[in-house]
């Protein structure tokens, strides 16, 4: 898959080239999609590359089918399947969870944020009811309904990847005998509706005070209480008790006004759809975070299981689940789980050093990137023949760089900068700040100047650094390759 294909759509549709192109975050999910704004001085564009005809295809036909219902969606501009491309309709980029963590103090939420899930979860029977009328299921990707098997998967999903990994104990036949009676109970909530199946915070963005929806290629036949239990116990939201249930009742009022809705037969299956959407979620994260060792992904753990212990206390399921019940319990006391909580309390400061001639490094906390300080203008060991087998972490390039008088000031400037926002990230409840710094090779400044910070950071309380040196690890992948070939 080739940036070309892009730029060559963009062109077609606009009549004029891209001059600027921009990495968006796209892959946070593991799905392997690459996101990426295109623009002129004139217009914007998001394109998409990925490999996945199916998935592809089912994300265009939905999309066109809700532009005709006159859904707030991307307009797709243009298409090349063949080559795992489309272009879409920029919708900037400021999503309903990140705007909610700029707005909020705790489960102090401002008014703009709760207005905002407010037209949300308003818009959400639209495409539940009305756009399901004559939807064509026939494009879902990859089942067609939210039926036994679908929930089969996201059941075994949690059993597998997030009770094993996490060293959950569990009788296992007993285990199972829970997940049918559940499998049945839920079977037996009406499933004629369009299930978005991913309807959470970072998947409707914000244009104008408006929410418009993405990310909903997964979706498929079922009922309706799954979607809007995504959104109100999406983990890292943290949306606090009293606004669930007032946004709950918003979205069963405006839910009236399109089906004639019996609430009490609705509720009776609500908090079922609850617990089956928090297992998916938990064992996502696990399988990113326990299995491919993808860590930000368990950050969002211990969100889910206030969650749950929320649920163990004001929730009576209409259905005995004694097995799975007790598992739960068992997290809750997991001391292995305890730990995850305990650090995610922490504010993750990553650093990293690059080469302005590769691309910048990629934000895998979703955050949408953060500080880029540009060290070119500092005096470079790179330019002496002593120094051009080193690196930044070498005692002879740190003299160096230690003894220049505009390496201290721009330093100075960097400490006054991420001191204050991490004094204000932690005063908000902020869990990660990324923190780069480029030079031209990537090895000697940008090297130095990230260990200066980590060094700065490190013993703070309530922060944890990390740090990576890209550059540098590219050449030790390349020396060790040439290490082999020489043997």
């Amino acid at each position: 898959m080739s940036l070309d294909v892009l730029k060559e759509l963009f062109q077609q549709h606009f009549h004029a080239a891209p001059t600027h192109i921009q990495p968006l975050q796209g892959e946070l999910g593991g799905s392997g999609r690459k996101i990426i704004r295109l623009a002129n001085d004139r217009v914007s564009a998001v394109g998409v590359l990925y490999n996945g005809r199916e998935e592809n295809v089912a994300f265009l036909e939905f999309s066109k089918h809700f532009r005709r219902h006159l859904l707030p969606v991307p307009e797709i501009y243009a298409q090349d399947l063949d080559h795992g491309a489309y272009l879409e309709e920029d919708l900037g980029d400021t999503s309903l969870f990140e705007f909610l963590s700029r707005n909020r103090s705790g489960d102090d939420i401002a008014p703009a944020v709760v207005d905002a899930y407010r037209k949300s979860v308003g818009v959400l029977p639209r495409f539940q009811v009305e756009a399901a009328r004559d939807f064509d299921y026939s494009f879902c990707y990859p089942i067609a309904s939210f039926d036994r098997q679908s929930i089969t998967w996201d059941l075994n999903y949690c059993k597998y990847y997030f009770l094993r990994l996490a060293g959950i104990p569990f009788n296992e036949r007993a285990l199972e005998t829970d997940f049918d009676r559940l499998t049945d109970f839920l079977l037996g909530a009406p499933p004629d509706y369009f299930l978005y199946r991913d309807f959470q915070s970072r998947n409707i963005m914000l244009r104008g005070g408006l929410p418009y929806f993405v990310d909903y290629q997964g979706g498929r036949k079922g009922a309706l209480q799954y979607d809007i239990a995504s959104l109100l116990f999406d983990a890292k939201a943290d949306l606090p008790p009293d606004l669930r249930q007032r946004l709950l009742d918003h979205y069963l009022n405006a839910l009236s006004t399109f089906i004639d809705l019996d609430r009490e037969a609705f509720l009776r299956y609500y908090y079922g759809f609850v617990y089956v959407r928090i297992m998916q979620a938990l064992g996502a994260y696990g399988y990113r975070g326990f299995f491919e060792r993808k860590v930000h992904f368990l950050q969002s753990v211990p969100y889910a299981l206030k969650n749950i212990r929320w649920l163990l206390h004001n929730v009576q399921l209409p259905i005995a689940l004694p097995t799975l019940l007790g598992a739960f319990q068992s997290m809750l006391a997991s001391e292995k789980l305890q730990s995850i909580a305990f650090e995610a309390d922490n504010l993750v400061v990553r650093i990293f050093s690059f080469s302005f001639h590769h691309e910048l490094p990629k934000d895998e906390a979703g955050n949408g990137g953060g500080f880029v300080f540009d060290g070119r203008g500092l005096p470079n060991p790179g330019r002496e023949e002593r120094f051009k087998s080193l690196t930044g972490q070498d005692p002879p390039v740190i003299d160096y760089l230690n003894q220049q008088e505009r390496v201290h000031q721009y330093l100075a400037s960097v400490f006054t900068l991420i001191d204050a926002t991490v004094d204000n990230f932690q005063h908000r409840g902020f869990k990660n700040l990324m923190v780069s710094f480029g030079c031209t090779g990537g090895q000697h400044r940008s090297v130095y100047l990230a260990e200066q910070l980590a060094k700065h950071l490190r013993g703070r309380s309530g922060v944890e650094v990390g740090i990576r040196h890209l550059e540098l690890e590219k050449l030790g992948m390349l020396h060790a390759v040439v290490g082999n070939l020489a043997k």
